[in-house]
């Protein structure tokens, strides 16, 4: 016990110890090893956390564009500072390849913060005109105010970043709650943050589905944010409906690719194993369906299964020449190995279709035909 982790949530702009009885066991998708423990913060964390970032925006949504620019950038320079500290933790907490997160996604994070802060300085009111006489129309930007977050496990720091940085350069306030298996850049993004925000602009809240629940159904934030399946999203707008709460919903997808006759089979490979694996296709946006043209089926099935064997690789973070890791979690594993389980009598696995090794969340790159 003494050499896993304690993770703590960021209230107010400081750490606390959490009174929570439950933890959250941090998994190393790799490995399958136990490296930490987050607790599952209680409804009065939640409630001590909506209140600090009610007492912020008093003050946060009364300074200068320019203030909240300086702030960020700030930030974002302490993010890159630390890349390969936030790297490593990304690594462990998602099981993604090592030796590319920093260029792949930390860096892209410092970029997005730097992007938001930016913006901070063009948040401008649009001019409506005269529609009564002696009186000017105009439409006045203004802050929202508290905005409750959940961001999911596949992209844990850019989703983060995505919905922390537009926030607060528009002068909003932030309670979020990581996915419970990949908390640990977020925490120690939060940390960073407290030196140079004011104390409750951003809150993290460690905790589980009940968590974000809370989160999301508490009477202070008047906008909610989530990254999630198009279940969830259907259960946070029905609970916003309730006191008419702004919703913001990113919801999971299934994304074909069509090939047509004329089109390059090895070309198509190519693209398609990339598009298809990368991040062991746990992404909205991953090409995992593919719908060719029967006249040239068989040829971009042989591509496929070809190139999937050659570069498809899967492997432990720090392994050579992987193309993605572990899947995050066991749930996940069990998820692709029922898709599998569960394929009709015509379909035909080409290759793959099966666990990689005894240890750790692997999955053979797969290619499936005739479904």
């Amino acid at each position: 016990m003494s050499d896993e982790a304690i993770l703590r949530p960021i209230i107010d702009g400081v750490e606390v110890e959490s009174a929570a009885d439950d933890a959250i066991a941090l998994i190393d998708p790799a490995t399958e090893e136990v490296y930490g423990h987050a607790p599952i913060s209680t409804p009065e964390e939640i409630d001590r956390a909506y209140q600090a970032a009610d007492r912020a925006f008093a003050s946060w949504k009364r300074t200068t564009p320019a203030e909240r620019q300086l702030a960020l950038f700030r930030l974002a320079d302490a993010m890159e500072e630390r890349a390969e500290e936030f790297a490593d933790l990304e690594s462990q907490d998602t099981g993604k390849p090592r030796a590319t997160l920093v260029e792949d996604e930390i860096m892209q994070s410092v970029d997005q913060l730097r992007f938001f802060a930016g913006a901070a300085r063009d948040l401008n009111g649009r001019s409506a005109g005269e529609y009564l006489a002696g009186h000017t129309s105009y439409v006045r930007r203004e802050p929202i105010g508290v905005i409750g977050q959940v961001t999911p496990w596949n992209y844990p720091l850019n989703m983060a970043v995505w919905k922390i940085a537009p926030a607060i350069a528009a002068g909003n306030t932030v309670v979020l709650k990581p996915s419970d298996t990949t908390p640990q850049a977020t925490l120690l993004l939060g940390r960073l943050a407290a030196e140079y925000l004011p104390a409750g602009v951003l809150n993290v809240v460690t905790g589980d589905r009940t968590t974000g629940a809370a989160l999301l159904q508490h009477a202070t934030p008047q906008m909610v944010a989530i990254t999630g399946s198009v279940r969830a999203g259907m259960q946070v707008a029905r609970a916003a409906a309730d006191d008419l709460k702004r919703v913001h919903l990113e919801l999971g997808g299934k994304a074909p690719a069509i090939v047509f006759p004329d089109a390059d089979p090895e070309k198509v490979a190519e693209g398609l194993v990339l598009a298809g694996y990368f991040n062991g296709g746990q992404d909205c946006t991953a090409a995992t369906r593919v719908i060719v043209h029967e006249s040239v089926h068989d040829e971009v099935v042989a591509a496929l299964a070809a190139r999937a064997r050659s570069h498809g690789r899967t492997g432990a973070p720090h392994d050579d020449g992987i193309l993605y890791g572990a899947l995050n979690n066991a749930d996940q594993l069990e998820r692709v190995a029922g898709i599998v389980d569960r394929l009709p009598s015509h379909a035909d696995i080409v290759t793959g279709g099966r666990r990689q090794g005894d240890r750790g969340y692997f999955w053979e790159p797969t290619i499936v035909s005739g479904v």
